[in-house]
């Protein structure tokens, strides 16, 4: 009988003990679950606001290193001397490729009126000399009158007529070929130039602006060194 009720008060302080130990270890991690977190947080917070930093600044010196090594600086010899060589060889060697259709173009319309004009200028020579010779089988000049229309009694006023649209498109085939060279020319400076300032600062500190100001005159025997309201042109670079 004894054994028994020892054996039933050491279970009853057994689990007595177990109960106390889990309510014991409860409350333990209560207590870890609400001093834990806000440390780790922190640290978590801080070790991502370094990573944040490291990896923006990583960033940055990536781009700039980047733009550094995609910055293309043309020499400004070379694009002269690619102009000269090859029409539009310049614009090219700048990377300015939307300048190609304004050049061509230019060659295109100097080209036309060069051959418009030259065909012409020959079909004119040949009418007038047709009419200033004695051979009745050379008439091509009647090609630039209507068809039927006779000229008898007025020969010297076609001669006339003649001369003066030979002159007229001989003037403009050579202003074709002017033109022609004047395009050419222009590609050439255009890419030097082009070239030459492709490292000149354009950023937001250049500017030019007006500011009040006095100036002072020159010195009088009386009064001396007078101030005048004025005007001034500041250079800011």
């Amino acid at each position: 009988m004894r054994i028994q009720e020892t054996s039933y008060t050491f279970r009853t302080l057994l689990l007595f003990f177990i109960v106390w130990c889990s309510g014991a270890f409860t409350l333990l991690a209560q207590e870890q679950e609400i001093v834990l977190p806000d440390s780790v947080e922190r640290i978590v917070l801080e070790d991502s606001a370094r990573v944040v930093a490291v990896s923006d600044s990583l960033l940055q010196a990536s781009i700039e290193s980047s733009l550094k090594r995609e910055r293309f600086v043309p020499d400004p010899i070379r694009s002269m001397w690619l102009g000269l060589v090859f029409p539009g060889g310049g614009q090219i060697y700048n990377h300015k490729y939307w300048k190609l259709p304004i050049i061509y173009g230019g060659f295109l319309g100097c080209v036309y009126a060069l051959t418009w004009n030259s065909q012409m200028l020959h079909d004119y020579s040949q009418a007038y000399l047709d009419i200033m010779d004695s051979d009745p089988n050379t008439k091509s000049y009647e090609k630039m009158l209507p068809i039927g229309y006779d000229i008898s009694g007025k020969e010297e006023r076609f001669k006339s007529i003649f001369k003066h649209k030979k002159d007229y498109f001989r003037r403009n085939r050579d202003l074709s070929i002017f033109a022609f060279v004047g395009v050419y020319l222009l590609a050439v400076i255009d890419a030097y130039v082009d070239a030459e300032l492709s490292t000149f600062d354009i950023s937001k500190d250049l500017s030019l602006h007006l500011e009040p100001t006095f100036i002072q005159t020159l010195p009088k025997k009386t009064y001396g060194r007078e101030s005048v309201p004025g005007v001034k042109v500041v250079l800011s670079y």
